[in-house]
């Protein structure tokens, strides 16, 4: 439950969406591959099938199978994946095989969407301006998704808790803490004895895309 304007409301998480495609095995394929998480599997007597699958660090998920859906296979367009790093994460679908755009941002408002791409500027907007660059990939069945580069979130779209998928994302986050902490200390001049809360101060703001500690 959580509390909006002093009225107690019900908490309705979207967690997952459905895609269409034509062939289930080549989709799970295609996704897996990518290194999303493989969360379901499964198949019933009567020809239904549901397959579940996690991007990494995403708290929603995708479904896909038979009988789940009568939308056109690949008619899924605009899927948002948000990224912090729009550059590394490009560069990291590439390296899993997905046939994904170079980095962009609009020309034109709503470029980012459009099939004709010449209102789409090549490199991220001018001072990686947040929720401004774009990449984008399509599944083998066209469904497509736009990456975006968010840094620091517009007021009221932060939430407040913050989670990881698994021990490695920790690490990571941890990692990238420890490296920005050692950074603080060198402009400072010396130790920091309360390093816990900055390292807790810098995870949560990169999780959340707002503002990073210096």
């Amino acid at each position: 439950m959580t509390e909006t304007a002093g009225v107690e409301t019900v908490d309705l998480k979207f967690e997952a969406v459905v895609i269409p495609v034509a062939d289930v095995d080549r989709a799970k394929k295609f996704y897996t591959g990518l290194g999303w998480r493989l969360d379901a599997d499964f198949p019933f007597d009567n020809g239904f099938r549901v397959v579940q699958l996690t991007p990494p660090g995403s708290g929603n998920s995708v479904q896909f199978g038979t009988r789940i859906t009568t939308a056109p296979p690949g008619s899924a367009q605009g899927l948002y994946l948000v990224v912090s790093d729009i550059q590394a994460a490009r560069d990291e679908l590439a390296a899993h095989g997905a046939a994904v755009s170079e980095v962009f941002h609009p020309g034109a408002p709503g470029a980012q969407f459009e099939t004709d791409l010449g209102d789409r500027v090549d490199g991220p907007a001018a001072e990686r301006a947040s929720y401004s660059s774009f990449a984008t990939f399509h599944d083998p069945d066209g469904n497509t998704w736009l990456l975006q580069e968010v840094t620091t979130r517009l007021p009221g779209r932060v939430d407040p808790v913050t989670t990881y998928a698994n021990v490695a994302d920790v690490a990571g986050a941890l990692r990238r803490a420890a490296a920005a902490h050692g950074e603080h200390e060198k402009r400072t001049g010396e130790a920091d004895a309360n390093w816990p809360d900055w390292y807790a101060a810098y995870m949560v703001a990169e999780n959340a895309g707002t503002e990073l500690p210096t």
